[in-house]
Protein backbone atom coordinates (compact mmCIF):
# COMPACT_ATOMS: atom_id res chain seq x y z
CA UNK A 1 0.00 0.00 0.00
CA UNK A 2 2.90 1.85 0.07
CA UNK A 3 3.64 1.89 -3.62
CA UNK A 4 3.85 5.20 -5.31
CA UNK A 5 2.88 5.25 -8.78
CA UNK A 6 4.95 7.00 -11.52
CA UNK A 7 4.17 10.55 -12.76
CA UNK A 8 3.28 8.74 -16.62
CA UNK A 9 1.33 5.58 -15.20
CA UNK A 10 -2.13 6.25 -15.28
CA UNK A 11 -4.37 6.07 -12.11
CA UNK A 12 -7.42 6.45 -10.44
CA UNK A 13 -8.95 7.78 -6.93
CA UNK A 14 -11.78 6.90 -5.85
CA UNK A 15 -11.01 2.65 -5.75
CA UNK A 16 -10.48 0.51 -2.87
CA UNK A 17 -6.96 -0.61 -3.96
CA UNK A 18 -6.05 3.02 -3.19
CA UNK A 19 -2.23 2.48 -5.67
CA UNK A 20 -4.37 3.18 -8.52
CA UNK A 21 -4.72 6.22 -7.15
CA UNK A 22 -5.33 9.26 -9.26
CA UNK A 23 -4.64 11.06 -12.43
CA UNK A 24 -3.45 10.69 -16.25
CA UNK A 25 -1.42 13.91 -15.79
CA UNK A 26 -2.06 15.08 -18.73
CA UNK A 27 0.44 18.70 -18.29
CA UNK A 28 2.83 19.14 -15.60
CA UNK A 29 4.70 15.97 -16.17
CA UNK A 30 7.86 17.99 -15.01
CA UNK A 31 6.43 17.32 -11.61
CA UNK A 32 5.43 21.18 -11.09
CA UNK A 33 4.21 21.85 -8.66
CA UNK A 34 4.62 18.78 -6.66
CA UNK A 35 1.91 17.04 -5.06
CA UNK A 36 0.66 14.26 -2.30
CA UNK A 37 -1.92 12.15 -2.34
CA UNK A 38 -3.59 11.08 1.07
CA UNK A 39 -5.96 8.52 2.50
CA UNK A 40 -7.52 10.32 5.48
CA UNK A 41 -10.40 7.19 5.82
CA UNK A 42 -12.25 4.55 4.56
CA UNK A 43 -13.82 7.16 1.73
CA UNK A 44 -11.73 10.26 2.21
CA UNK A 45 -8.91 11.48 0.64
CA UNK A 46 -6.95 14.80 0.19
CA UNK A 47 -4.33 16.14 -2.75
CA UNK A 48 -2.04 18.01 -1.10
CA UNK A 49 -0.16 20.42 -3.70
CA UNK A 50 3.57 22.92 -2.82
CA UNK A 51 1.55 26.20 -4.34
CA UNK A 52 4.55 28.82 -2.45
CA UNK A 53 4.22 32.03 -3.97
CA UNK A 54 0.30 31.65 -5.01
CA UNK A 55 -2.33 33.76 -3.35
CA UNK A 56 -5.71 31.95 -3.25
CA UNK A 57 -7.13 34.13 -5.86
CA UNK A 58 -4.09 33.06 -8.16
CA UNK A 59 -5.12 29.63 -7.70
CA UNK A 60 -8.31 27.85 -9.84
CA UNK A 61 -9.98 24.45 -8.55
CA UNK A 62 -12.50 23.63 -11.16
CA UNK A 63 -14.33 19.86 -11.51
CA UNK A 64 -15.95 19.10 -14.96
CA UNK A 65 -17.06 15.70 -15.14
CA UNK A 66 -14.68 13.19 -13.82
CA UNK A 67 -11.79 15.42 -14.05
CA UNK A 68 -10.18 17.82 -11.19
CA UNK A 69 -8.34 20.50 -12.41
CA UNK A 70 -6.18 22.77 -10.42
CA UNK A 71 -4.36 25.34 -12.34
CA UNK A 72 -2.11 28.48 -10.47
CA UNK A 73 -1.16 31.37 -12.63
CA UNK A 74 0.11 34.97 -11.03
CA UNK A 75 -2.02 37.81 -11.08
CA UNK A 76 -0.49 40.88 -12.35
CA UNK A 77 0.46 42.79 -10.02
CA UNK A 78 4.42 43.77 -8.75
CA UNK A 79 6.53 43.94 -11.72
CA UNK A 80 8.75 41.51 -11.89
CA UNK A 81 11.09 43.55 -13.62
CA UNK A 82 11.40 46.07 -10.89
CA UNK A 83 13.35 43.07 -8.72
CA UNK A 84 16.26 41.77 -8.97
CA UNK A 85 17.15 38.34 -7.52
CA UNK A 86 20.43 36.71 -6.41
CA UNK A 87 19.10 33.39 -6.76
CA UNK A 88 15.49 32.29 -7.62
CA UNK A 89 14.23 28.84 -6.47
CA UNK A 90 10.99 29.77 -5.70
CA UNK A 91 8.60 28.93 -9.16
CA UNK A 92 6.32 31.13 -10.01
CA UNK A 93 5.35 30.16 -13.03
CA UNK A 94 1.85 29.04 -14.31
CA UNK A 95 0.56 25.64 -14.10
CA UNK A 96 -2.34 23.36 -14.93
CA UNK A 97 -2.75 19.55 -13.11
CA UNK A 98 -5.42 17.33 -13.93
CA UNK A 99 -6.32 14.40 -11.88
CA UNK A 100 -9.24 11.78 -12.98
CA UNK A 101 -11.54 11.04 -10.45
CA UNK A 102 -13.24 7.46 -10.40
CA UNK A 103 -16.77 7.64 -10.03
CA UNK A 104 -19.22 8.82 -7.15
CA UNK A 105 -15.66 10.91 -6.37
CA UNK A 106 -16.70 14.14 -5.16
CA UNK A 107 -14.63 17.66 -4.43
CA UNK A 108 -15.91 18.58 -0.82
CA UNK A 109 -13.77 21.48 -0.44
CA UNK A 110 -10.06 23.53 -0.85
CA UNK A 111 -8.07 25.90 1.38
CA UNK A 112 -4.37 27.22 1.22
CA UNK A 113 -2.48 27.23 4.30
CA UNK A 114 1.23 27.64 4.73
CA UNK A 115 1.93 27.50 0.66
CA UNK A 116 -0.17 23.99 0.46
CA UNK A 117 -2.86 24.33 -1.32
CA UNK A 118 -5.55 20.83 0.35
CA UNK A 119 -8.26 19.81 -1.90
CA UNK A 120 -10.49 17.37 0.09
CA UNK A 121 -12.37 14.32 -1.99
CA UNK A 122 -15.09 12.40 -0.21
CA UNK A 123 -16.23 8.76 -2.02
CA UNK A 124 -19.83 8.57 -1.95
CA UNK A 125 -20.60 4.75 -3.27
CA UNK A 126 -24.67 4.55 -3.95
CA UNK A 127 -26.41 1.77 -1.82
CA UNK A 128 -26.82 -0.23 -4.02
CA UNK A 129 -23.00 -0.29 -5.32
CA UNK A 130 -22.25 -1.05 -1.44
CA UNK A 131 -21.20 -4.80 -0.25
CA UNK A 132 -23.88 -6.62 1.69
CA UNK A 133 -23.98 -9.97 3.01
CA UNK A 134 -26.64 -12.78 1.66
CA UNK A 135 -27.78 -14.90 4.09
CA UNK A 136 -27.85 -18.35 2.60
CA UNK A 137 -31.17 -20.08 3.73
CA UNK A 138 -30.27 -23.90 5.05
CA UNK A 139 -31.83 -27.19 3.21
CA UNK A 140 -34.87 -27.24 5.65
CA UNK A 141 -35.96 -24.04 4.98
CA UNK A 142 -39.09 -23.95 2.86
CA UNK A 143 -40.41 -20.86 1.24
CA UNK A 144 -43.72 -19.90 -0.34
CA UNK A 145 -44.39 -18.07 -2.75
CA UNK A 146 -47.69 -16.56 -2.48
CA UNK A 147 -49.42 -16.29 -6.17
CA UNK A 148 -51.97 -12.87 -6.41
CA UNK A 149 -54.83 -13.14 -8.49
Amino acid sequence: MSRVPSLSSPFLLGFDEIERLLDRVAKGADGYPPYNIERLGENEYRITMAVAGFAPGDLKVEVKENTLSVRGEKKAGESESDRQYLHRGIAARSFERRFQLADHVEVKGADVKDGLLNVDLVRNLPERMKPRTISIGGASETKQIEATA
